[in-house]
């Protein structure tokens, strides 16, 4: 059976029309005859949504009860037997609740497709998986339900629906998204202009991404090799010469010329990783420049940089090329056209931009590569003894023999030539193939013991000889020397592995990660010491910015090792002289040192900016708090103290009594709003001290009613709980404000329920869990985080409703004593703050009865609240 075809709906953002565009979708097909049923859609009380469902066939949802409450679900079952060519099925990434077959739609939409049935779904850009560390940051908001971005990526065909941030408020501003009373938050909250703006450029991009996939799938299928020039994608080629930085700005300029234009530059390593003209520090300097120009950097493998460069260029789809001017001096042409002019030849219809820069022809600076491989002194003694004075022996050796023949003693002579290459290097073994063709010659050419000739066939051995000894001796040294290179490269790979693995795992503190990156460098190279320092300008003196190690150096000229990171800044080590290569390797741990001193510089700065971001809303906060909500209370105070002194009036015991309670009422409402700005300035300080003891939770609860109409709570506190670690009064005051939240906010006549349990989680310490519930008018999925912070009235909460501090305060406390405090859904509607707290170890009696104490009480039903 074929897999069945998924559409999805992309929304930039809630409220833009996804659901309508599935439905137009689903008329047009079943317009044209096409079997469509509607698995679930949910149009959320739209009218135009819910009149553009009707006429199309609906299969029954599933009911099914969970925590008292009914809710509906996609039958699944059912849709499968039904077997329809299209099913919609709205909302991807929702929880499916439990009693499911799966536990997200996106799984029975899974199963779906797998019977052959083609799906239209719809899932906002917010619910993507990958993303949603990056929608909080906009937002605030943290998705709770989201869908792999892989499910979506597989998807036949993905459609974005789209709408501008102030055509969005303008259809919620009429009421056209959320019901009235929930406007004026969505507007002030998460439907601000520039979160919609951020949330529909990262839909945009997204889907951006997705088309080019599928162009590049496109191009591939088809064996397209041409460039389509859809947009402006520059291909810049780096050497890791110091003229790096100028071709990357020169990319970036030209792609700053059109809009969406991409710069990605590519540096071209041997695949053997032996050779190359780069410099490791010039390549981490450019890159973190390409960086910040919003470029990206590659590296790719290749013997053949022009024919790989194109490549890459081709794959990219690249419609423009960057690089330089050769750094060839003129007679290194005669090597071949170079690079740049090869590029340009074979590019076709890739345009290339030969950039010219100071280093033009001024030689490449190569790196310098050592020739000589050092073997050590015991390894060239022993060469060069068997180079000389090897050959004249087995002279000597065959002579006692009477020969082996000519081309049998060549070939011995040979052996010595390569056993001298093997032990001592080139130099040795090109001795020993001279000395082995003088000894060949002297001893067994005739006419023999002279160094003359005289058969033309033996001159021609004795010629082709020493040529083979000089080439075997050159081919045995090269390979000694590739193994010393690559030995030595694959000790520097993982030396920069190591490097790479330091700075990604980090650790807390900046500090403790540059100390620790300095103290792998003292490691890495035996050094006693190390120091990163750092001035001001030419003329200030050095600072120590972070060592490492006993006695750091205080000034380059203490260490023995000094390597610069830009013009104010200098890695010196302490130890040990370094040869040249070392060096190399030094400079990328001296560029990651100067990434990372940068980084703990603006982590410190984005931490003090946030302190006094938050010190000054505060601030305003707490002057809004005394400027409105301390005032109202004193002035009623004031008014109805006036009005009992007043002279004009004659007061009777009735009208006496009612100046007098509204006083009282003032005052306690004066005194509850100090308490709550005393309390959160002590959180805010982080003075406050709970005094943990053992403490009965029925005995505290009472208390923390006072503040509320007796009637207005019912209880469910058994006196079996086991004891809590709690300290009483802050308890006390934590459950008062969340229970006067909760009354606050409950219909009349409808009673806030406070349930406690006890929970024995198998492994884990027992705690005790408080559910206040109320059935108000709740709080959305991505305020629930919000509704805690300090100075937070949700929605259209009046003015005189206080200053906003009692949850934070509540959640604050609890905190303070270990426990939690979180805000969940009634099932049926409503609010449900639930409170967990750390209980007293019980002996294992004890415990077993509170268990089955416990069991009993959830087998049975709760009485509606």
């Amino acid at each position: 059976m074929a897999r069945g075809r998924l559409r999805i709906y992309l929304g930039a953002a809630p409220g833009v029309g996804k659901t309508y565009a599935m439905l137009a979708e689903a008329q047009r097909r079943l317009l044209r005859g096409t079997d469509v049923v509607v698995g679930f859609v949910e149009h959320h009380n739209r009218l135009l949504t819910a009149e553009l469902a009707e006429g199309l066939e609906t299969v029954p949802r599933r009911e099914l009860t969970h925590r008292g409450a009914v809710f509906t679900e996609m039958d699944l079952d059912a849709v499968l037997e039904r077997a329809p060519a299209v099913v919609l099925v709205d909302e991807l990434a929702h929880t499916n609740v439990p009693g499911c077959r799966h536990a997200k739609r996106w799984e029975d939409v899974e199963d779906l497709l797998a019977a052959g049935i083609d799906v239209v779904s719809t899932v906002n850009i917010q619910h993507l998986e990958s993303l949603g560390d990056v929608v909080e940051g906009i937002t605030g908001v943290r998705q709770r339900e989201t869908v792999p971005d892989e499910v979506v990526r597989r998807a036949d065909q993905i459609e974005l629906v789209d709408m501008s941030p102030q055509a969005l408020r303008r259809r919620l501003a009429h009421g056209n998204v959320y019901a009235p009373e929930k406007i004026d938050a969505a507007l002030s909250n998460y439907f601000r202009p520039g979160n919609l703006t951020a949330l529909r450029e990262l839909a945009l991009l997204w889907t951006a991404d997705r088309v080019d996939e599928y162009l590049q799938r496109y191009r591939a299928e088809q064996g397209i090799e041409g460039t389509w020039q859809a947009r402006e994608r520059i291909v810049v080629g780096l050497t890791g010469g110091p003229e790096g930085a100028t071709l990357i700005r020169r990319a970036a300029r030209i792609a700053d010329r059109g809009s969406g234009g991409e710069v990605l530059a590519v540096h071209i390593a041997r695949s053997d990783g032996l050779t190359g003209a780069g410099s490791p520090q010039s390549l981490i300097e450019q890159r973190a420049l390409l960086e910040g120009l919003g470029g990206s950097f590659h590296t790719v493998l290749g013997d053949d940089p022009a024919a790989a460069l194109l490549d890459f260029a081709r794959g990219v789809n690249a419609t423009q090329i960057v690089l330089g001017s050769s750094r060839r001096r003129a007679w290194q042409y005669i090597y071949g056209p170079g690079v740049s002019a090869t590029v340009t030849r074979d590019s076709g219809d890739i345009d290339v931009h030969i950039v010219t820069h100071e280093h033009a022809a001024k030689g490449r600076g190569r790196i310098p590569i050592r020739k000589v491989t050092d073997l050590g002194r015991p390894r060239a003694v022993a060469g060069w003894l068997i180079g000389v004075a090897g050959p004249p022996l087995l002279a000597v050796l065959l002579t006692e023999l009477h020969g082996l023949g000519l081309s049998t003693d060549m070939l011995l002579f040979l052996s010595v030539t390569v056993c001298a290459a093997l032990v001592g290097g080139l130099f040795p073994a090109v001795a020993s193939a001279l000395v082995g063709s003088a000894t060949l010659n002297y001893y067994f050419t005739p006419p023999l013991h002279t160094f003359t000739i005289s058969a033309p066939q033996n001159i021609l051995a004795v010629a082709i000889f020493t040529a083979v000894g000089i080439s075997v001796a050159s081919v045995v040294d090269l390979a000694a020397r590739r193994t010393h290179q690559a030995a030595r490269s694959q000790a520097e790979a993982q030396t920069l592995s190591a490097l790479a693995g330091t700075v990604l795992r980090g650790v807390p503190s900046g500090d403790g990660l540059l100390t620790a990156l300095l103290d792998q460098v003292r490691e890495t190279f035996q050094q006693d010491s190390a120091a990163l320092l750092e001035r001001a300008d030419e003329h200030a003196p050095w600072r120590c910015a972070a060592s490492g190690g006993p006695q750091p150096p205080e000034r380059p000229e203490d260490g023995d090792v000094d390597v610069p990171v830009g013009e104010n800044l200098a890695l010196v080590l302490r130890g040990r002289v370094l040869p040249a290569e070392d060096r190399r390797l030094l400079g990328a741990f001296g560029a990651q040192a100067a990434v990372l001193l940068e980084r703990r510089r603006l982590a410190g700065e984005a931490a003090a900016a946030r302190r006094e971001a938050e010190g000054n809303r505060i601030r305003t906060a707490l002057l809004a708090a005394v400027s409105h909500d301390l005032r109202t209370p004193l002035a009623g105070i004031k008014a109805a103290v006036s009005s009992l002194r007043s002279d004009d009036v004659e007061w009777d015991e009735a009208d006496e009594a009612e100046l007098l309670e509204g006083i009282e009422n003032g005052a306690d409402r004066l005194d509850h709003l100090i308490n709550n700005l005393l309390d959160m300035s002590r959180l805010q300080t982080g003075t406050v001290t709970p005094l943990i003891q053992e403490t009965d939770l029925d005995e505290v609860v009472p208390y923390a009613l006072g503040g509320v109409p007796l009637e207005a709570v019912r209880l469910d506190v058994p006196e079996t709980l086991p004891m809590i670690h709690a300290d009483a009064g802050l308890l006390e005051r934590s459950l008062a404000n969340l229970i006067e939240n909760a009354v606050k906010y409950s219909p009349d006549g409808v009673r806030v329920l406070v349930k406690a349990d006890a929970l024995h989680p198998p492994g884990a310490p027992g705690r005790v869990e408080l559910r206040i519930v109320d059935r108000g008018p709740g709080v959305p999925e991505d305020a629930k985080e919000r509704i805690f912070a300090p100075f937070q009235r949700y929605g259209d909460a009046p003015r005189g409703a206080g200053v906003g501090l009692g949850l934070a305060v509540a959640r604050g406390f609890v905190e303070a004593m270990g426990g939690t405090v979180a805000a969940e859904d009634t099932p049926g509607g409503g609010l449900t703050m639930v409170v967990t707290l750390p209980a007293v170890d019980l002996p294992e009696a004890v415990q077993s009865a509170a268990q089955s104490t416990a069991q009993n009480a959830s087998t049975r039903k709760a009485e509606p609240v």
